[in-house]
């Protein structure tokens, strides 16, 4: 009984903290050019962070040149009109700094953290990327390489590295998102000097870029830099989208796909689901928790420890800005059949379909997501990066407050509602995940 007061104390704690403590200050504007600024004052550590969101990802990419935009966030650190090439990170280095950058299907998003007496530095380096990068032959054929190196260190060799691939080829048959980001190496050795320079000047303005400056900073201060930095560069073209939309999927798809860097196959199941914008989203998010959030939740409980039937198992809400893309998975234990595994789960899907998980599951989730709030909002590097995500993403910078209330205030009812929505059978693909030798 004590230790049971102990938890509801600690949840109770737990909550009174992400209220009270978690509210994160910033101040958002535009610049005259259309480039989004949202600072960010926290000067409890010497530390800055300059980053800068540009909307646009793979999804933005011609179907015979996929990887463009992957490619193309390699290419910008090659150099700029008064950044020598190979300059770049020592740079960085030199001035007690790190930097990196990361592309998504809908985004990519490029920062330098830096000691906060170096604020200017980190961002005279984002507007030299943004308006004197240097693009030529040299620098294409240089990163064609790097790009290269990195598909076979973390696809080609990588066991279980093209399950995504091969599920997204099934669940999106209009969509963009049918691709991978870092895309085909062919289409990348096709693509022109001329080409690069045209995404270049399509998507890479000041009107498709966020810049977030987080940390030590004074405010009045960075306000001047920045507008001598950036408010003279050119505004772009506006940039217009209208991505095709998926049929709904009312047949089960069953398909295989082989890997040659495995030796046990896995089953995958996997379900269309809406924008991450949307409530539905979020309370897929919960059951996702629910069913794979750690070694008590339900899907590892009986896979894995009970039944012993399987080595892992899971589930996984992939929510992207247009679409998701709800995944089951598990991988056989011994001589334990796909189909098995299929059955197991059902059950498991058809439950949360038909009763109402317990009340203490649920107050689980809620811790759950309590402590993902606080841990997401601990660090000044992960504050810049959620502020910058929630505008260019969501178009509400203040979810990085407010997103927790949606999820204290989803139901039980709803995470059953939600799982007969959009769980069922008829609405999935069923992938056996093989090694290349059984084909």
């Amino acid at each position: 009984m004590k230790k049971s007061k102990s938890i509801l104390s600690l949840a109770s704690l737990l909550f009174v903290f992400s209220i009270n403590a978690q509210k994160v200050a910033f101040e958002e504007y535009d610049l005259a050019n259309g480039m989004h600024v949202i600072l960010h004052q926290d000067n409890a550590a010497p530390v800055v962070i300059t980053s800068v969101m540009y909307h646009v990802g793979a999804k933005d990419e011609q179907p015979d040149r996929t990887g463009m935009a992957h490619f193309f966030e390699h290419l910008l650190f090659e150099g700029t009109k008064n950044i020598n090439k190979g300059d770049w990170f020592k740079i960085v280095s030199s001035n007690g700094g790190r930097n990196n950058a990361n592309t998504t299907d809908d985004r990519t998003y490029y920062y330098e953290i830096f000691p906060s007496n170096k604020l200017e530095l980190g961002l005279w380096m984002e507007s030299e990327r943004l308006l004197h990068p240097i693009i030529k032959q040299g620098g294409v054929d240089t990163q064609n390489e790097v790009v290269k190196e990195e598909k076979r260190l973390r696809v080609d060799n990588q066991p279980y590295s093209r399950f995504l691939e091969n599920v997204k080829l099934h669940m999106f048959k209009k969509h963009p998102y049918k691709g991978t980001t870092i895309g085909k190496m062919e289409h990348l050795d096709a693509a022109t000097l001329e080409e690069f320079l045209a995404f270049n000047k399509k998507y890479y303005s000041p009107n498709n870029a966020t810049l977030v400056v987080a940390g030590d900073i004074d405010k009045d201060q960075a306000k001047k830099w920045i507008d001598a930095y950036f408010a003279r560069i050119p505004r772009g073209e506006k940039i217009e989208r209208n991505f095709p939309k998926e049929d709904p999927i009312t047949t089960q798809i069953n398909a295989k796909a082989y890997d040659p860097n495995i030796q046990i196959p896995a089953i995958i199941q996997a379900f269309r689901t809406p924008s991450m914008k949307t409530r539905d989203s979020r309370v897929l998010d919960m059951i996702s928790a629910y069913l794979s959030g750690g070694k008590s939740s339900v899907l590892y409980k009986k896979l894995v420890d009970t039944k012993k039937m399987a080595l892992q198992a899971g589930a996984i809400n992939l929510s992207q800005e247009d679409y998701g893309t709800y995944i089951l998975f598990a991988l056989p234990l011994g001589d334990v059949s796909l189909n098995d595994l299929v059955k197991e789960i059902d059950e498991e899907i058809v439950t949360l379909q038909t009763n109402l998980i317990s009340e203490k599951d649920y107050q689980k989730l809620q811790n759950q997501f309590e402590n993902n709030f606080v841990s997401s909002n601990s660090s000044v590097e992960g504050i810049a990066n959620s502020l910058a995500r929630y505008h260019v993403l969501f178009g509400d910078t203040n979810l990085i407050n407010t997103e927790i209330d949606i999820y204290r205030n989803i139901t039980r009812e709803e995470i059953r509602a939600i799982a007969k929505k959009y769980l069922n059978s008829n609405q999935r693909l069923v992938l056996e995940y093989l090694p290349k030798d059984k084909q």
